[in-house]
């Protein structure tokens, strides 16, 4: 009441000055959509979005990682929300450090930026539990993602939660905030099919619960072919260009566009070339796609125990445009960089019109969005082998295999998806520090007679024991000899074959470690199936479980195992086969170097380390620790970890994560053809290598002097191989045709004279050329890195890019045949191939 008085006694101008501001607001402070496109502010907008999980990095690095983005040509930072490391047990929240959620968003907002917040609160991610705390497994009559009111109590009271904290630090777009979209759930339409009508029953209640949540931008999910309105089903997926909305009035969205895919241990690691990363977004645009989300756009690192189940690795670097250590992952970030520069020229007519299409010759396509005042076009050829030549309007136009020219005026080609305009460059890892003054100690072999052992006559679940407080559960029984087994007398031994759900299993025979075994990426339940050498009277059996992550995806997935089910049985004595699944058991929940804390300075006091020529090598369950001061500089760091097997590291006390690097890729790495459908099998790198042998070491996390590095090695190492290492620019390339489209110059548009292209190198700040290690202008082949001669050479290649470059940090070199010295092959279209150093 108090407000309707105040207007009404308003002089009459000063009312309209009101209204009018109230109008603007309603009007600018909006997020709705229609057929074409999000409609932000009451403007269709074409978005280009990449995901930035927060807890993969540090907020250090926050700042730079999103002015990254931003300069990349994103308009919006997609993240999930974190419900384990937001709620680690009941009621108990944690919005600090790499969790604080409201200061990320709000630096995205100070960039500039828009965020899709993907609150889920499942969320898959390759995160340890999908993003579940695992509190929620043990709650009373729960089953996960189904119509359970347990569950959709707890999911319910979570998103909620978020909500109402964004709306408290008013970071919806209809409060003046970044947040333009949400996304509820995540992925569940396979689930939905899979489990029938309770599936179908949790879809309705959990749209309606979000749509309840009255956040003023619209609700989405992805995978989910029947999501309900107002929701906004979207596509995820290598390609998208063939996917349509549920409904016609619902804009065509992809929230996910794999940029490569997670690395496993034991699996190769998996790259997704530029070219076809531009290639997908410019064939899903030209579809009438108006909303792209690359994910990852900086995967960065599962840090502690956070990556989940199926082995996936420390690091999360997704070959995203930005790598894991936050630099420029080139060419891909250059390239995917000047496409959007391209599909922002095409914006007016793309967001107006739907395309008119045309086939001029068999896998050529022409999309045309022509409006009175605005014509843009995308000239396709979807042939894997063989360039096309199509006339368009009064030009011709040459495109390579499996390409998409950008035309943004109907006719001149500014950007070509096959032809990288930008920037290669070759990262390399130097070696900083290999001198650390190690020191070892003996992790010791659970007892059973210790105070915080259990007992029971079965074998136990891990997790169920544990609740994933530590990777770590001893199992431990005793096996009794008896002096006339035949085995003593004849000289055998029995064999000992135990049963696990999985990850990996230590066997120790009276606290000697008799073998080892390890799932794989087909299967993580294993078999440990081996002679044992007992003894006449007691045995001590222990068997020490590692769990590598909780699963993360797949129809309840919280009802899946770990750890010894069994049957464990001895086979060979007397009686035949003996079976001590049933017999008594006892357990020990972690290490004992866990339980005193030895990864922190105050609790590596409690044990005595030993040195020198008493160093454990090659020791399994071994503790190492040592100091080191930080180098100079600013190149980000990660530790070598090639000499050892499996554990973990921290520095001064914090997790860097799982290190595995004795698993050794398995699979096939060969040549990689960019044409032609991506699947995360194809492009693959590391074969017959670690599968992760670097481990990122944020510099946030460093003093000055006396960092306290600590490694714990389950399968035995040698520590004096581990090496700290930087992470520099080798060396950058460029790779150009001759009458290339470019960007660089937009006089191409607003004279309509084609400028010819340049080629741009560039150091990364404080780094100067040092030399240009290879330049041919005419056929030149293969790649940075490994550039040759072709066919056609100009023999003053060097000339231009060695006057131009020499002692810049930067530099351009025109491709022109008079640059160096004429053409060296008339009439066949040429391209410059540089490779220059850093120093």
């Amino acid at each position: 009441m108090g407000s309707r008085v105040l207007i009404e006694n308003l002089p009459r101008g000063n009312f309209c000055t009101l209204l009018l501001v109230l109008w603007v607001c309603a009007v600018t402070a909006s997020v709705t959509y229609d057929h074409k496109a999000i409609v932000v502010n009451g403007q269709r907008r074409i978005l280009i979005s990449g995901s930035i999980h927060y807890p993969r990095s540090t907020p250090e690095m926050w700042p730079d990682l999103i002015q990254k983005a931003k300069d990349g040509g994103l308009d919006v930072i997609q993240t999930y929300v974190f419900w384990n490391g937001h709620e680690p047990s009941p009621g108990k929240y944690y919005f600090e450090d790499r969790y604080d959620l409201v200061k990320f968003i709000k630096l995205v907002q100070q960039a500039g930026l828009y965020v899709h917040l993907r609150i889920g609160p499942y969320i898959c991610a390759e995160w340890n539990f999908g993003g579940f705390p695992v509190w929620l497994k043990y709650v009373p009559g729960i089953a996960f993602r189904t119509d359970n009111e347990p569950f959709k109590a707890a999911m319910q009271k979570f998103t909620e939660k978020i909500v109402s904290i964004m709306k408290e630090e008013k970071l919806f777009q209809t409060q003046g905030g970044p947040i333009i979209m949400s996304q509820i759930e995540n992925e569940y339409g396979p689930v939905e099919w899979e489990i029938g009508a309770p599936g179908k029953a949790y879809t309705k209640w959990f749209s309606q619960m979000a749509v309840g949540l009255d956040t003023g931008v619209p609700w989405i999910m992805c995978k989910q072919q029947d999501t309900p309105d107002p929701l906004i089903d979207t596509c995820n997926g290598y390609y998208c260009e063939n996917f349509t909305p549920n409904k016609k009035y619902k804009p065509k969205m992809w929230t996910e566009n794999w940029t490569g895919w997670y690395t496993e241990f034991g699996g190769a690691v998996p790259r997704r070339p530029a070219e076809d990363m531009a290639f997908s977004v410019a064939r899903f645009v030209q579809n009438g796609g108006s909303f792209v989300n690359y994910y990852m756009y900086h995967g960065g690192t599962n840090f502690d125990r956070t990556s989940s189940g199926l082995f996936i690795a420390t690091s999360y670097d997704y070959d995203g445009p930005i790598d894991e250590y936050g630099l420029l992952n080139e060419p891909k970030w250059g390239h995917l960089r000047d496409l959007h520069k391209a599909i922002k020229l095409c914006e007016p007519a793309l967001v107006s019109v739907d395309p008119t299409v045309t086939w001029p010759g068999n896998n050529l396509e022409v999309h045309v969005f022509k409006t009175s005042g605005a014509c843009a076009a995308f000239l396709a050829n979807y042939d894997t082998k063989s360039s096309a030549s199509v006339k368009f309007g009064n030009g011709q136009y040459d495109l390579p295999p499996w390409s998409i020219s950008i035309l943004p005026d109907c006719k001149t080609a500014v950007f070509n998806t096959a032809r990288l305009g930008a920037q290669s460059s070759l990262m390399k890892m130097t070696a900083v520090n290999s001198a650390f003054d190690w020191q070892s100690y003996n992790e010791e072999p659970a007892s059973s007679n210790e105070d915080d052992s259990l007992t029971a006559y079965a074998l136990w679940e891990q997790i169920n024991v544990t609740r994933d407080s530590t990777d770590y559960l001893w199992y431990m029984t005793d096996v009794n000899i008896d002096a006339n087994e035949g085995f003593i007398k004849n000289g055998q031994s029995p064999v000992l074959t135990v049963m696990s759900a999985g990850h990996v299993l230590h066997v120790l025979i009276n606290d000697q470690l008799s073998g080892t075994v390890y799932g794989g990426l087909d299967s993580h339940k294993l078999t440990f199936s081996d002679s044992v050498k007992l003894r006449v009277g007691n045995n001590k059996i222990s068997l020490l479980s590692i769990a590598v992550g909780l699963p993360n995806v797949g129809p309840h997935f919280e009802t899946w195992n770990a750890g010894v089910l069994g049957p464990v049985t001895l086979k060979g004595l007397n009686e035949g086969t003996r079976d001590l699944s049933k017999q008594k058991w006892s357990y020990k929940i972690g290490l004992k170097g866990e339980a005193l804390n030895l990864n922190t300075v105050s609790g590596s006091s409690s044990v005595e380390w030993v040195q020198g020529s008493l160093l454990a090598k090659q020791q399994p369950l071994a503790w190492y620790k040592t100091t080191f001061s930080t180098p100079a500089g600013n190149d980000p760091l990660a530790l070598d970890m090639i000499s050892m097997g499996k554990g973990q590291a921290w520095i001064n006390g914090r997790s860097i994560g799982r290190h595995w690097p004795g698993y050794i890729a398995r699979g096939n790495c060969g040549d990689c053809y960019y044409a032609g459908t991506y699947t995360d099998k194809k492009c693959r790198t590391n074969c017959g290598e670690p599968s992760q042998r670097w481990y990122h070491i944020p510099r946030s996390w460093l003093n000055p002097s006396g960092n306290y590095l600590v490694v714990f090695e389950e399968w035995g190492g040698d520590p004096t191989g581990i090496t700290l290492v930087k992470r520099t620019t080798a060396s950058v390339c460029a790779d150009i045709y001759q009458g290339q489209p470019t960007l660089k110059n937009r006089q191409m548009l607003d004279s309509g004279k084609v400028v010819r292209p340049k080629a741009h190198l560039w150091c990364p700040p404080g780094k100067n050329i040092s030399q240009i290690k290879f330049a041919s202008y005419g056929l030149p082949q293969g790649t940075c890195g490994n550039f040759r001669e072709g066919s056609c050479h100009a023999h003053k290649s060097y000339d231009a890019p060695q006057k131009n470059c020499i002692g810049k940090q930067s530099c351009l070199v025109t491709v022109a045949p008079e640059v160096f010295g004429g053409d060296p092959c008339p009439g066949i279209a040429k391209k410059l191939s540089l490779e220059a150093l850093c120093g």
